[in-house]
């Protein structure tokens, strides 16, 4: 398994990341415990949970499930979203109060006396991010998280928080979690210039967009029982008959190499420079075992253009 140097912190992660949203949700304890036990196995270091996935039961179900290897591990949680799967900021969600309840809250559940990244979930536009700051440099300064990092942020909020926390001398956020795919590269456009000058890694979620990327839904077959995309009726906001169509041409240009929708999905992310860790969501170990396959490959740099070229740099949002 390969690594990367998370920011500039000390924290060295593995290229594929377990994302952990669907404990409680699609996976029940028993099922977490063979998922966990397989990254472990195969080399992932880099767990990132959330306290309010799987009804706030994830965070528990992580700890449980990883039992004497917490040391062994980067274990990244968030805070500041709101509470029944609505997403977006909570109300007051980076205030000092929020937060100091909020990483009681998570330790205890997380069994652990300290955080190794906790991350601004969502952006609070209520609250000042100079007092969002303050609060997490003392949790810093305490023992109790190790780093920070922010999720949603757009490049301007993220500017502006680098700035903050320079001026007034405080820890600043190492990396920064958003939504980023060969369907969805808009933050290519603002988010990542920012985060490289002032060497901040990009942490993607939704790197196979909820599956769409695994090449295992087809634009006119009916989803299969017990996926995603049956529960949501079709894929929701994931489809549409452009995405269907570049997902398409990389299926035909993957078998022209030998890989898989999947292996170029995870395998071009891992490549990017600015990129430490793929997190992606799984409901199987099978799952785990073929995300950690595709970013060992590595692509060469022609392999790569003509990834990007297909999935189209212009394709935002």
């Amino acid at each position: 398994m390969k690594t990367k140097h998370l920011g500039n912190s000390g924290l060295e992660v593995s290229s594929v990341g377990m994302g952990c949203m669907n404990l409680g949700m699609m996976c029940d304890q028993h099922a977490a415990n063979a998922i966990i036990g397989a990254a472990l196995s195969e080399g992932v270091n880099f767990f990132d949970v959330a306290d309010i996935y799987g009804s706030g039961e994830a965070e528990s179900m992580l700890a449980k499930a990883l039992g004497s290897h917490r040391k062994e591990i980067v274990l990244a949680t968030k805070f500041g979203a709101k509470t029944g799967g609505r997403g977006g900021a909570a109300e007051n969600g980076g205030s000092r109060s929020f937060i100091m309840n909020a990483v009681e809250s998570s330790l205890k559940k997380l069994n652990t006396d300290y955080i190794d990244l906790y991350q601004y979930h969502f952006p609070d536009s209520t609250t000042p991010i100079e007092e969002t700051l303050r609060a997490l440099n003392d949790l810093v300064q305490q023992g109790k998280v190790r780093y920070i990092g922010c999720s949603n942020f757009s490049g301007k909020q993220l500017d502006e928080a680098h700035q903050v926390a320079a001026d007034h001398n405080l820890h600043g956020f190492v990396s920064a979690q958003n939504r980023y795919s060969l369907l969805f590269r808009g933050i290519e456009q603002e988010l990542v210039p920012v985060a490289e000058q002032h060497d901040i890694s990009i942490l993607p979620f939704f790197p196979l967009e909820s599956g769409l990327l695994t090449g295992k839904y087809r634009r006119d077959d009916k989803p299969a029982e017990g996926t995603r995309f049956a529960k949501w009726g079709g894929g929701g906001g994931f489809v549409s008959d452009e995405r269907y169509s570049i997902v398409e041409s990389l299926e035909a240009y993957g078998q022209e190499i030998g890989r898989s929708v999947l292996d170029l999905a995870i395998g071009w992310l891992a490549a990017q420079p600015f990129v430490a860790s793929v997190i992606a969501g799984v409901t199987s170990p099978e799952q785990i075992r073929q995300n950690v396959a595709a970013a060992s490959w590595n692509p060469s740099p022609e392999q790569l253009n003509q990834i990007s070229a297909i999935s189209g740099s212009d394709l935002v949002n």
